[in-house]
């Protein structure tokens, strides 16, 4: 069932310069879920991703990775991503989290983190940050085995292009692994015939649309498990 839903930006604390992000809130709130963008920064598919989440009834918040700036081409993506602050990004994705967790109707809950690429990775981080606030993690192609998942609390599923040039199998499985071995709910889906960026509607020669369909189901099902 489809919601009304309202949408705005809003500021947070993010250590000591504040962050930005796109809030969309539904009209009957039963839900967080922290959108992290893959390398673009927040374009306007993020924005309605996290407006789709909201028709669903989660409060979707978006925050700006980057602090503002947008990529519309790989080179350009290629060029913000080479000037990135991880630790300003952790900083950024933990200030969201912490201002999603002061929505009157999340309090207490624990929320879902959905993540692109870029995103995702930082999505894995998260669920090893914070623990307590964490309880479902959505990757779109995006692996990373660094993290110390014994350390989660969440389930985790993955949706992955099995030719990805991007982000070979090798560390999809290693992460999958260690997430597995860390004794978590772990689910990595591929869909065939896909490649890198197979979910993102505006990329035209990489999208899907019945493995983005596909996916987008497996999402909504998982989180409306694990965030009850």
């Amino acid at each position: 069932m489809m919601m009304a839903l309202k949408s705005h930006m809003v500021e947070f604390q993010a250590e000591g310069k504040p962050g930005k992000g796109y809030l969309a809130t539904p009209e009957k709130p039963r839900g967080g879920i922290l959108v992290l963008h893959a390398w673009w920064g927040l374009n306007d598919f993020f924005k309605s991703f996290a407006n789709k989440l909201a028709s669903q009834g989660f409060v979707a918040l978006a925050p700006y990775l980057y602090d503002g700036p947008v990529a519309k081409s790989v080179e350009e993506a290629k060029e913000l991503h080479s000037k990135v602050d991880n630790e300003r990004i952790k900083q950024i994705v933990l200030g969201a989290t912490d201002y999603l967790g002061t929505d009157s109707s999340i309090s207490g809950r624990k929320i879902g983190v959905v993540g692109f690429s870029m995103g995702g990775a930082h999505s894995l981080s998260l669920s090893t940050l914070k623990p307590e606030s964490v309880g479902a993690v959505v990757v779109f192609y995006a692996a990373w085995s660094e993290p110390d998942f014994s350390k989660a609390k969440a389930s985790f599923l993955g949706h992955f292009a099995p030719d990805d040039e991007w982000e070979p199998i090798e560390g999809v499985r290693a992460t999958e692994e260690k997430i597995r071995g860390a004794g978590r709910d772990v689910a990595f889906h591929f869909y065939p015939g896909t490649k890198h960026w197979f979910f993102e509607e505006n990329r035209p020669v990489e999208y899907k649309r019945d493995a983005a369909d596909l996916a987008w189901k497996r999402t909504l099902e998982f989180l409306d498990s694990k965030l009850r």
